[in-house]
């Protein structure tokens, strides 16, 4: 079940919500609970019976930590349980990899190779090992007092909006929501979450799933049948597809907690204006950028480092790491390093050669590298990565492929004048009207009927589109 489906659209969330908003606020949590872990294991419910247990331990682990003095025996206490959260992560996630990749040094080698019975993937367990991660490491640090029910930590670790997509979300950020009364349920949250809510659905379904049937045409079949032209058509369709796709469901877990009385963090902004790769990582995935800039970047040194040498090593490591959470497989880390790679040039000298090069320029250039490195996350092996790229630069463009489906063409423009409008002033005024944080009583009824309105087309087109495609089964 995922939040683009009609039975989550139709059935679940308006049962949920509706149930949620009428009980009385001490069922409030458990009602909100039971869902998330309906929802969870709605496709898989083994995982359940295996993440629930290794959670509660980590609770308890970590309730136990912080009574600890500063120490060695606390340190031990925190090493424990990020063993415990490294381990599902790695067990789960990159088990297969490394088995594969060494059994493929096996063979080279003539070795007998390792029998391996291939481990399923949990949906979102990135998402959810980041953050029992930062809960256990904020609790070491003092930054937070652990819970005091489990209940309670299951429920900010399942909380079924942010648990396949994020945003990943720090506790102290949601620990003053956690108590049902602390959250409100009034009617401007509720219309301004549900407007939220729609606008990352039409997102998704009105333009990411477009992009992605041209990016699914062009890229996932003969590859040397590609042209220049087709190969662009392809890249771009990709590279506007994972946007709205990705902001889709920010946005979609933003509003729905919300409706819901949570607030959570922003996630994306405007990624696309972005003027060299260092802002690009600013605006893209902020929960993210933020997260490895907390946890791993600054305990590595950070900028205090005595060697500009070990600074542009921190730097790419980061982001070496940061392209192998996305997903087990060469391709993610090789997409990870060339971020890292331009991270490194823009601290030499590429920021301050853009900046001479005038914004129109230094956006465009940022763009390009972005969607090249796309290439490599969005294809399946190293051999395809290259060979599109190879296509990419060949420069045999042929005019007939811009014949290309109509809707494609009209879909293009709106995703590329929704990505770039917030490069000039009327488009952040524009785009602070789409995502108001409060506004008056008149405004909330054609904010309330707009979003009825666009949500009914976007549910005509779950319910009528046979391509829906779900990105995030990799992460």
């Amino acid at each position: 079940m995922v939040f683009s489906s009609a039975v989550f659209l139709v059935f679940f969330f308006p049962i949920v919500l509706t149930i949620y908003r009428l009980a009385d606020a001490k069922y409030r949590n458990g009602w909100l609970l039971f869902s998330s872990l309906l929802f969870y294991a709605w496709g898989a419910p083994k995982f359940i019976f295996i993440l629930l247990p290794l959670t509660a331990i980590d609770f308890y682990i970590v309730k136990k930590m912080y009574l600890l003095p500063k120490g060695k025996m606390k340190q031990r206490w925190l090493a424990l349980s990020i063993l415990i959260n490294m381990g599902i992560l790695a067990y789960f996630k990159y088990a297969n990899f490394f088995i594969g990749n060494v059994n493929h040094l096996f063979s080279i080698v003539g070795i007998h190779q390792v029998k391996w019975i291939a481990i399923a993937l949990p949906i979102g367990i990135s998402f959810f090992c980041f953050e029992t991660l930062t809960y256990s490491i904020d609790a070491y640090r003092g930054v937070i007092k652990p819970l005091e029910k489990l209940k309670d930590y299951y429920l900010y670790i399942f909380f079924f909006p942010k648990l396949i997509a994020g945003p990943i979300v720090r506790f102290n950020l949601i620990s003053n929501q956690m108590a049902a009364e602390n959250r409100n349920l009034g009617q401007s949250d509720f219309i301004l979450g549900f407007s939220r809510f729609v606008i990352g659905l039409s997102k998704k379904m009105l333009i990411a799933n477009v992009m992605a049937e041209t990016a699914t045409n062009f890229l996932d079949g003969d590859l040397n049948s590609l042209t220049a032209t087709t190969a662009w058509l392809g890249m771009l369709a990709y590279t506007f597809q994972i946007y709205f796709d990705f902001s889709g469901y920010s946005d979609m877990a933003l509003g729905m907690a919300r409706m819901l009385g949570f607030k959570l963090p922003e996630n994306f902004n405007s990624p696309y204006i972005s003027q060299n790769i260092t802002e690009f990582w600013r605006r893209w995935h902020m929960t993210l950028g933020a997260w490895m800039k907390e946890y791993l970047y600054i305990p590595l040194g950070g900028n205090r480092v005595d060697s500009k040498v070990r600074l542009y090593f921190n730097l790419w490591l980061v982001f070496l790491i940061s392209g192998l959470w996305h997903g087990a497989s060469w391709n993610f880390v090789i997409w990870g390093a060339f971020h890292g790679l331009f991270l490194i040039l823009d601290r030499l000298f590429l920021i301050k050669l853009l900046s001479k090069s005038g914004k129109l320029f230094s956006t465009f250039f940022t763009f390009v590298v972005v969607l090249i490195g796309w290439v490599f996350f969005r294809m399946n092996s190293f051999h395809d990565a290259r060979i599109v790229i190879r296509k990419l630069f060949n420069f045999h463009f042929s005019m007939s492929d811009l014949s290309y489906n109509p809707e494609f063409w009209v879909i293009l423009s709106f995703a590329g004048l929704f990505s770039f409008i917030g490069a000039f002033a009327f488009g952040r005024q524009w785009q602070h009207r789409l995502y108001p944080e409060n506004t008056s009583d008149k405004k909330l009824g054609w904010i309330a009927l707009l979003s009825v309105l666009i949500f009914i087309v976007c549910l005509a087109r779950v319910t009528s589109a046979g391509f829906n495609p779900f990105i995030y089964y990799r992460f």
